[in-house]
């Protein structure tokens, strides 16, 4: 029998000085009772009742014992309670890990109208586009864009990417805008230069990507610019610097104010996406909970879906 069973048996022995009575609470037998108590007592190797054929009264020893019991279970109550009540209501503190572009441009924005309606979540709210250890770093939900594998992790797509081709009207007043990729290889694009992004953590530059004959093809820029900041590749963008390939997510506020146009249909990559992540457990904080159905209502105001974008 377990510990906390027996300190039961034993406080509920205590109040009601009868181990039939306690019996008669708890649903079992008298002799369970009374072996539960003499084991303890054997355990503790101290007597904590004196036994007559009326009743039990504590001991002294038992005295002492009780109240430390007593105040035990009832701090374990409390915390208990304490914990179902912040697990099953919106409260509480919440680490949100986020990329930086993506955090910058869509989560920092939507926190004010959150914190708004969830005033009693506290939030930790961190950058970064490198892999993050969520549960060595105890991170509640992390965002990422790209793909997505780590099996200890639960993954919900929020977006896919669209890769949307853009360029600024000054450049395009001196450069031809390119048609739609077609044929063998995206000539257009050819005399055109170039802003690419390089991944911080591999180095390798993302290419340019176009479909051909049902394929998603590559084409690699002679002539570009490199950067491994999304928000830097915009603004060179929008510099006039050249021609750029940019998610749909950062595209977004530069196109809505005219500072650049796209140039070609949007391209998704396959398994390429925007996810919530959050390590996997049986019962989820009500804290989690809320904040990724707040992401999908902020998202779906904008047109962003899990299986398509506005940009789409």
């Amino acid at each position: 029998m377990d510990k906390l069973r027996v300190l039961q048996f034993f406080l509920a022995t205590a109040d009601h000085g009868s181990f039939v009575a306690v019996a008669k609470q708890q649903g079992t037998s008298p002799s369970t009772i009374s072996k539960a108590i003499s084991r303890l007592e054997s355990d503790l190797r101290i007597q904590l009742f004196y036994r007559n054929t009326r009743n039990l009264k504590l001991t002294q020893a038992g005295e002492v014992y009780a109240e430390t019991a007593r105040r035990v279970i009832n701090d374990l109550s409390a915390c208990e309670h304490h914990l179902t009540k912040t697990n099953d209501a919106p409260e509480g503190h919440l680490k949100i890990s986020v990329p930086v572009s993506y955090g910058r441009l869509y989560i920092r924005p939507w926190m004010k109208a959150f914190h708004l309606c969830y005033p009693d979540i506290s939030f930790e709210l961190t950058y970064s586009d490198q892999y993050v250890d969520m549960i060595e770093q105890g991170i509640d939900v992390c965002i990422r864009s790209g793909t997505v594998q780590d099996n200890r992790l639960v993954s919900r797509r929020l977006s896919p990417i669209d890769f949307v081709t853009c360029a600024s009207r000054d450049y395009l007043k001196q450069y031809q805008t390119p048609d739609t990729p077609k044929i063998d290889t995206p000539k257009q694009f050819i005399n055109h230069k170039w802003i690419q992004f390089r991944f911080a953590q591999t180095g390798k530059t993302m290419p340019t990507k176009y479909w051909h004959k049902g394929r998603l093809c590559d084409y690699e820029p002679e002539q570009s610019l490199v950067v491994d900041d999304g928000e830097a590749m915009a603004e060179l963008c929008a510099d006039g610097f050249g021609l750029t390939q940019m998610p749909h997510f950062i595209a977004r506020n530069w196109l809505q104010s005219k500072a650049i146009i796209s140039v070609a249909p949007a391209v998704q990559i396959e398994g390429f996406g925007v996810y919530v992540l959050y390590p996997k457990r049986h019962y989820l904080p009500n804290r989690v909970r809320v904040f990724i159905d707040f992401l999908i209502e902020q998202l779906a105001i904008i047109e962003e879906y899990p299986g398509r974008t506005w940009a789409s």
